[in-house]
């Protein structure tokens, strides 16, 4: 490789770190600079995915890209057309073109290895400021802080703060991203990350615990009970992925036997001891006022089952049916704070089946990916990747946020599974073994 080649994919790979960077600690920078600062980054972050794409040619073919991904945005974009708040879907497919030419950027150009590493830095960026950060709140600052650039009327809503300085306390903390659900789903995705790293022995094993302990200990911290439903989720689905691996795949029946009864088990149990778990986990038993606003996007959506009010993404709270829909003590969600319903009730139930389509086979040629060994010639005998784990974990935890969060629809949520979807169904056209 000549050094002008190096010299490129360092760029490339520096660039594609700080789309990550920003796509996945989006909140900080509007924390830090309002909607204006966040508006310079994010279109330089846009307009540096296009020329990239441009510039670097990417090879890829139409039968190697997942059409339910095609079909997804096309419907989408075309809800304009009978959208109930056209201006404001204008604006949202907008948002929705920009977060995926950034992950097309990150799917298209980078190999398995360098998503890998990219993902790697972002993430230590992200859990390094945001463990400073708390520790400046704590010690220079010793009150808890606000965004800068806006201001506030009454009283503050603990929802509002960026960091409330209870790190000391055992937290609830919430890093450089102001939210500890946020900062918590994070610290779990590193956690998967920088476990695959020293699985692949990728990095020094010394920095490499170091880092994975860091990440443990921010995921403890936020005390997110969405981020360890999450987690369990992730080990349950490791666990089903090492039994795999260990047996022929001619004898993996039972693998997919007892994973159909545990899921079944899993919501069975759920259901009989709702009341018990809230408990454990500390919530309340309308989990937040999740119920309160499922029920009311339910009823909206129901007026609308065929193809939606309109994609819209984040909810826009100054126009009708989004005004009021969702407030709980003084604080205005702009989510369902559940995918699937958000989904439904944007673009109906065609849009939800494209949607589950997307997720879906994203998840199944993952799982395939993971316990399958690389074929590299007639015997199948080639050893296991570790990193032929990173994209069914981050599938599995994307999938069981989506429950009770919409972030898989937006920003960092939508860009990792756009790279999941891209990627892997490019690796299932190829012979050529994850790294």
């Amino acid at each position: 490789m000549t050094m002008s080649a190096v010299r490129s994919r360092f760029v490339v790979r520096t660039f594609a770190t700080f789309v990550l960077f920003t796509v996945l600690a989006g909140q900080f920078w509007r924390n830090l600079g309002g909607w204006w600062g966040f508006g310079a980054i994010a279109l330089i972050v846009v307009a540096g995915s296009v020329v990239g794409l441009i510039l670097e040619k990417p090879d890829w073919k139409w039968r190697r890209f997942p059409r339910s991904l095609i079909l997804f945005m096309l419907l989408a974009t075309l809800s304009i057309l009978w959208s109930f708040y056209q201006g404001v879907s204008l604006l949202g497919v907008a948002l929705q073109w920009c977060t995926t030419f950034a992950a097309l950027f990150v799917a298209l150009i980078l190999t398995w290895s360098e998503l890998l590493r990219t993902l790697g830095v972002a993430l230590r960026w992200i859990l390094a400021l945001s463990l400073t950060f708390e520790l400046f709140v704590i010690v220079v600052i010793q009150q808890p802080v606000l965004p800068f650039f806006v201001e506030y009327e009454g009283k503050i809503p603990l929802a509002f703060y960026w960091s409330r300085g209870l790190l000391l306390e055992g937290g609830p903390i919430e890093g450089i991203v102001a939210n500890r659900n946020l900062l918590g789903f994070l610290a779990l995705i590193a956690v998967i990350v920088f476990a695959v790293q020293l699985a692949a022995r990728t990095v020094k094993r010394g920095w490499g615990v170091a880092w994975l302990a860091l990440a443990v200990a921010m995921l403890l911290l936020t005390r997110s009970a969405t981020v360890t439903v999450a987690t369990l989720v992730v080990l349950v689905v490791l666990g089903f992925v090492l039994w795999a691996r260990s047996v022929h795949h001619q004898s993996r029946r039972p693998v997919y036997v007892v994973a159909a009864a545990s899921v079944v088990a899993g919501v069975a149990a759920s259901l009989a001891f709702f009341p018990l778990l809230t408990q454990l986990f500390g919530r309340s038993p309308d989990l937040t006022g999740r119920f309160d606003i499922w029920y009311s996007v339910t009823e909206l959506a129901s007026e609308r089952p065929g193809f939606g009010w309109g994609w819209v993404g984040y909810w826009a709270p100054w126009v009708e049916p989004f005004q009021g829909l969702a407030v709980r003590k003084g604080v205005t969600y702009l989510q369902a704070h559940n995918a699937w319903l958000d989904v439904w009730l944007q673009l109906g139930i065609v849009g939800l089946i494209l949607f589950a389509a997307l997720v879906f086979a994203t998840m199944w040629r993952a799982w395939f990916l993971a316990i399958d060994r690389p074929r590299l010639g007639v015997a199948d005998t080639a050893p296991f990747r570790a990193s032929a784990l990173l994209p069914l974990l981050i599938m599995a935890a994307l999938i069981a946020q989506s429950v009770a969060e919409s972030r898989l629809l937006i920003e960092y949520g939508w860009l990792l599974l756009v790279v999941m979807a891209v990627m892997t169904k490019r690796q299932q056209g190829t012979p050529a073994p994850m790294p």
